[in-house]
């Protein structure tokens, strides 16, 4: 006979059958009729969107209330084995190489923040397990003053329980006072003794193989900073994806993105080979003394944000490079909100600015534009970069141009903006120009709030171009357009629209008309059926626009 064994937590409803003898219920397949789906508490939560159909309504309330502390299911976490085996999703050509014995020492520093408990001890055993006993010399557990208790005695209880079988392994530094990421990873490396220190995020796990392939391209070359693979832990039920390997780029407003790799890597079609790469994401290994030559991290950076681009631009400017290496791979956890702050903008910003005030000469302006700031007057505090800029001189150190030219050519300078921000027309000024419904491609007038999809731009080509400005050149962005007859403007990929000739060039002096360059028709506002202004195509009637901030007075 056919049967399933149905767990305790199984929710059924019309079931009949017998019992063996360990008291558990064997039925006929025949006989499950339907399985229960417990009611969601939280039906717009989502933790639950893909995960916990059958968990009851407290323990819908411990996993939502864990989750809002932590963006990722510490719940699930709570009851994974602490030494779960993960899929190996390297490339089968990385289990062919065979690396040297004496390969330098690695410590690995793991970085947190009120961290699940759970989740430390799983990140610390993975690193255990995966990293050769001769070559990892320590763990660093560095603390930006986390205030929940079981990061407390439960945690040192685990230390204890580690140096039963490896004395000595684990060191603890706790902060006194909150730090911010880049002082945290700052202390791990003032803390390790090894020849190589890996700086990790507390909400990872290793994988088999992952240290081996760092350290051999360092012993090769001390000079370059590593990155492995991120596959990609989900925050809800914790299953592993693979990821490919990409490039660790970033855009002007110095976010970071995954990147294809540049050409020459793509044509070896060898997904276990290095490649180079602009910048780290944050998780990176580097040779201990030369992370301490060239500066270490930048300790004027605070909360969160923009310090791992500092570093990728910095190693490259200074004499070194940067690579990611395939065969290395670390399942990392995406949360759904940092520990630091639930909006990061105004910290990442005031780090962009800083990066931009020490390595970007001339293309800081760049990073204004892309956080539509003032060049003059813009009132952030970027702390004292004297001395940063003394090692700048000290390292002679390469001019960021040189960057542009031969690490990271696919980023747009944005040579002919002439001006940006939010364009007004002195008729309505409470009101701006936005790019409207998305997918679509009417613009609108809409109250000014000043977010990206209100920022436009206009360049020495005569393009007005509205929504936001791409920072790569493989990107393009969409451009004002009259097509010619009826009143209503449209957007239009700025590519296309060259190509096809359409009229997307206008003539614009800051005060005055905005007027196609071909129709000889303008951009003005009129009330419509509803009475709300909108944004027309008309003969001119003698209408004045502002954009807000002028590079070049035009």
């Amino acid at each position: 006979m056919n049967t399933i064994q149905i767990q305790n937590k199984a929710k059924l409803i019309e079931v009949s059958g017998l019992k063996n003898s360990t008291n558990e219920v064997l039925l006929n397949v025949d006989q499950v009729k339907e399985k229960i789906v417990m009611p969601k508490l939280y039906p717009n939560s989502i933790l639950f969107a893909q995960w916990g159909d059958d968990l009851s309504e407290e323990e819908q309330k411990e996993a939502e209330g864990l989750f809002q502390i932590y963006g990722y299911n510490a719940f699930l976490s709570n009851q994974l084995p602490i030494d779960r085996k993960l899929s190996d999703t390297r490339d089968k050509r990385c289990l062919m190489k065979n690396y040297p014995r004496d390969l330098p020492s690695i410590g690995v520093v793991l970085i947190y923040i009120n961290e699940a408990l759970s989740v430390i001890k799983r990140a610390v055993r993975s690193i255990i397990t995966h990293t050769p006993k001769h070559l990892l010399r320590e763990i660093v557990l560095v603390d930006d003053y986390s205030t929940y208790n079981d990061l407390g005695k439960p945690l040192q209880d685990y230390i204890d329980q580690i140096h039963k079988e490896r004395p000595g392994l684990i060191k603890k530094v706790w902060h006194q006072q909150q730090m911010g990421l880049s002082q945290s990873r700052i202390s791990g490396w003032e803390h390790a003794t090894a020849d190589v220190v890996a700086v990790l995020d507390a909400h990872i796990e290793t994988t088999e193989g992952w240290a081996e392939p760092l350290l051999d391209r360092i012993k090769a070359d001390r000079t370059v900073v590593v990155s492995p693979v991120f596959d990609k832990v989900y925050f809800d039920d914790l299953h592993v994806e693979r990821y490919y390997p990409s490039s660790h780029g970033f855009d002007w407003a110095l976010w970071c993105m995954y990147e294809s790799f540049r050409p020459e890597w793509l044509k070896t079609g060898d997904e276990s080979q290095p490649g180079k790469s602009p910048s780290v994401m944050g998780i990176f290994a580097a040779d201990r003394l030369f992370l301490g030559e060239i500066g270490g991290l930048d300790g004027g950076m605070t909360v969160y944000g923009g310090e791992n681009v500092e570093l990728g631009i910095r190693v490259w400017l200074c004499g070194g490079s940067v690579e990611v290496v395939p065969c290395s791979r670390i399942a990392h956890i995406e949360r759904t909100h940092k520990p630091y702050a639930r909006d990061l903008n105004p910290s990442m910003r005031r780090n962009a600015l800083r990066v931009a005030d020490i390595w970007l000469d001339e293309y800081k302006r760049n990073v204004l534009i892309a956080w539509n700031l003032p060049f003059k007057n813009h009132g952030i505090d970027t702390g004292d970069v004297s001395e940063r800029r003394k090692l700048r001189e000290k390292l002679k150190c390469k001019p960021f141009k040189w960057y542009l030219d031969n690490v990271y050519p696919s980023l747009e300078t944005w040579d002919n903006l002439l001006g940006y921000g939010v364009l007004q027309n002195a008729l309505l000024r409470s009101h701006c120009v936005d790019q409207g419904v998305v997918p679509g491609n009417i613009p609108i007038l809409y109250g000014c709030h000043s977010q990206q999809t209100q920022h436009c731009f206009y360049n020495a080509d005569g393009e007005i171009i509205i929504g936001g400005i791409k920072s790569h050149k493989y990107n393009s962005n969409r451009c004002l357009v009259d097509p010619g007859s009826g009143s209503t403007p449209t957007l239009q990929d700025c590519q296309l629209a060259r190509l096809k000739q359409l009229h997307m060039h206008w003539d614009f002096k800051q005060g005055q008309s905005i007027r196609n360059n071909a129709t000889k028709r303008c951009l003005e506002i009129a009330q419509g059926e509803s009475s709300y202004y909108e944004v027309i195509i008309q003969q001119c009637s003698g209408q004045s626009w502002t954009i807000e901030h002028l590079i070049t007075s035009f």
